[in-house]
């Protein structure tokens, strides 16, 4: 994959973001009101960056892509992670709130489907069906894989894909925090070979034309944005990994998540000290004071 076309997904994904956020900006789908939402300190910030960065990813990682299998699968499983996390974030029971994937899947099992629940069902989906037009049937020497073999790798990826969209999604509660990471994850995979590298070219260039609004506390992504950058990810890593990376990437994914039901992640990250600068990096100080509500005259 040559580094050109890798470059022009990073500026299509980034030129896309930026035109589909300032078309929101004109006319947000339900009003503008319907898009925001209480930050964590207490401030109203927009979700409207989720749909753009979405879009951003899905421009550049499709026109791009290496072939027509690759683009199909960029395409089902970021626009899965964008589609359910949009409609679990305009659509979730704030009577309800139900935390984390246990949560949902604890709903789930009582017979009550959520918005969350709804979301772990459809990007799980959307996962598997990507995994399953990423992975070949055939050895790169034309012999035929077995169905067990080829079943147990698309069930593997798959499971990456979902996973890596729970977890930036996760990391998502301060700003800049879930850009960051996507973007020090992605950045050597656009560097490296492999047939995902346009996808992770064209998620820096959204995560990239989305930050400066993220970190001013403006914007965030929401599940929809955070989703759709984890699963392009997972996407990536799927199409450029081999078996061992795959499965490592998918280890630590599933650990972290497993992990972020006991642990806060923001409690780990202020206890360390290069974590806690990477994080603050572009931020408001955190003693700055809430703004004042906005007065007519």
């Amino acid at each position: 994959m040559s580094a050109a076309r890798r470059l022009v997904a990073a500026l299509l994904g980034r030129t896309a973001t930026t035109l589909t956020r300032a078309a929101l900006e004109e006319s947000a789908p339900g009003g503008q009101e319907r898009w925001l939402r209480t930050n964590h300190r207490g401030e109203p910030v927009s979700m409207l960056e989720g749909p753009a960065v979405a879009a951003g990813v899905l421009a550049g990682a499709v026109t791009c892509a290496p072939d027509a299998r690759a683009a199909a699968a960029l395409a089902l499983a970021t626009g899965a992670g964008a589609a359910f996390g949009i409609v679990d974030d305009l659509g979730e029971d704030l009577e309800d709130r139900r935390k984390g994937l246990r949560g949902h899947l604890g709903a789930l099992a009582h017979g009550k489907v959520t918005t969350g629940g709804l979301k772990v069902l459809g990007i799980g989906a959307g996962a598997v069906l990507a995994a399953a037009v990423a992975t070949p049937v055939t050895h790169p020497d034309g012999r035929r894989r077995g169905a067990a073999g080829w079943s147990a790798d698309v069930l593997a990826s798959g499971a990456l894909i979902a996973a890596s969209a729970n977890l930036v999604n996760l990391l998502d509660l301060r700003p800049g925090r879930a850009l960051k990471a996507t973007v020090l994850v992605t950045a050597p995979i656009a560097l490296l070979p492999g047939r995902g590298g346009v996808a992770a070219g064209a998620v820096v260039g959204a995560a990239s034309a989305a930050a400066d609004q993220d970190l001013a506390e403006t914007d965030m992504l929401g599940d929809g944005g955070a989703n759709a950058l984890g699963a392009a990810l997972g996407a990536a890593l799927v199409l450029s990994g081999s078996r061992a990376v795959r499965l490592a990437a998918l280890a630590a994914a599933v650990g972290l998540t497993v992990a972020s039901e006991k642990v806060s992640f923001t409690s780990v990250i202020e206890a360390t000290p290069v974590l806690r600068d990477i994080d603050r990096w572009g931020r408001r100080p955190v003693h700055t004071p809430v703004r004042p509500p906005a007065t007519d005259g």
